[in-house]
C-alpha cells in the first residue's frame, strides 16, 4: 500500500509504523439532489493544508502520533455494488494488519462497504451515526443500494439495538416508525450520546463511527449535496465527536462534503477540522 502523492496534513506517516490508516471513497452515484460528494476526499486533503496540525481543543498535535494517508479508491461509477466491494476489500486489507480504518467519502453509500468487512471481525459491532437523514429507506426509486437507505442496510448486516443515531430532523414517516422499533433514535440532537457512550466504553463494545457532514447546520456547512435546515454547530459536533472517541471505536468514516456547491471553501474548511479533531481523538485509543 502506497502513500498518496498529496496527504492530509500531518498524515504522511510510514504504513507500518501507522496505527489509523486513512482512506478515500469518491462515489456519489447514488446522490438523490446535488451530486458532488466524489470530489470530497480530495478537496479535504488539498484544503487541509490551511489548518495547523496542533489543536487548541485537544491540546494535542496531530503529528503526536502516525496516521498513513493512502489516498482515494478508483470507484466504478456505473455500479454501486462494484464500489463498495473495492471499499470492503481496503478495510480488510486494514484491519488484517491490526490498524484503525478511517475513510473519507464520498456520499454516505461508502459506509455500506466499511461495515461489511468491519461487521465480519466484530459481529457484536455497534454503529453511532450522526445526521440530519434517517437513512433507513427499504428502498429509494426502486433501489435497495441508495444513500438514503444505508443505515437500513447496516441494520439487516446488524439487526436490532446496535444503531444509535442522532441529529436526525428529516425522512420518510416509514423510516421514523421503523427506527422506533429497530434502531435507537435520537431526533434533532445529541440528547442521550452521554449515557451511551459511558454504557459503550464500559462494556468496551465494538464502536463504528459514521458522521454525514449535513448534521451541521447548513448555515455554517452548505456545501453538501442534501442540505437540512435546523442543525447542529460546529462546536456541538466537536464535543459530541470527542464524547464518541472515549469508546472502542474499530472504524469510522466522515462523508457528504460536496465542495463545489459552496464556492466560498467554508464548508471545506469545516471538514477538515473535523478530520484533524477526529483524527487526534483516535490516537489515544488506536
Amino acid at each position: 500500500m502506497n502513500k498518496n502523492v498529496e496527504t492530509f496534513i500531518g498524515c504522511d506517516s510510514e504504513y507500518e509504523d501507522s496505527p489509523i490508516v486513512l482512506f478515500g471513497a469518491p462515489f456519489d452515484s447514488t446522490t438523490s439532489f446535488r451530486p458532488g460528494a466524489r470530489f470530497g476526499s480530495a478537496a479535504i486533503r488539498h484544503e487541509s493544508f490551511g489548518l495547523e496540525t496542533y489543536s487548541p481543543y485537544q491540546d494535542k498535535d496531530l503529528t503526536d502520533g502516525a496516521v498513513f494517508d493512502c489516498g482515494d479508491l478508483e470507484l466504478c461509477f456505473g455500479s454501486a455494488e462494484s464500489a463498495l466491494e473495492a471499499i470492503e476489500k481496503r478495510t480488510e486489507e486494514i484491519l488484517r494488519d491490526g490498524k484503525l480504518p478511517v475513510m473519507l467519502g464520498g456520499e454516505h453509500l461508502v459506509t455500506l462497504g466499511a461495515v461489511r468487512s468491519i461487521a465480519k471481525k466484530y459481529p457484536d459491532l455497534h454503529i453511532i451515526h450522526f445526521d440530519a437523514h434517517a437513512d433507513l429507506r427499504d428502498d429509494y426509486l426502486g433501489a435497495k443500494l441508495s444513500h438514503a437507505c444505508v443505515l437500513r442496510r447496516c441494520h439487516d448486516l446488524l439487526g436490532d439495538g446496535r444503531i444509535h443515531q442522532f441529529c436526525i430532523r428529516s425522512g420518510d414517516r416509514s423510516e421514523f416508525l421503523f427506527a422506533r422499533d429497530h434502531t435507537d433514535m435520537h431526533p434533532f440532537g445529541f440528547e442521550g450520546l452521554s449515557a451511551l457512550v459511558d454504557r459503550l466504553a464500559e462494556s468496551r463494545a465494538p464502536v463504528y463511527f459514521t458522521l454525514d457532514l449535513d448534521c451541521v447546520d447548513p448555515s455554517a456547512f452548505p456545501g453538501t449535496g442534501t442540505p437540512e435546515a435546523g442543525g447542529v454547530s460546529f462546536p456541538e459536533l466537536m464535543r459530541a465527536m470527542l464524547l464518541v472517541s472515549r469508546t472502542n471505536v474499530v472504524g469510522a468514516d466522515i462523508n457528504e462534503l460536496a465542495p463545489m456547491l459552496d464556492p466560498s471553501g467554508a464548508s471545506t474548511a469545516l471538514a477538515c477540522k473535523v478530520v484533524r479533531e477526529w483524527l487526534i481523538s483516535l490516537q489515544k485509543t488506536a
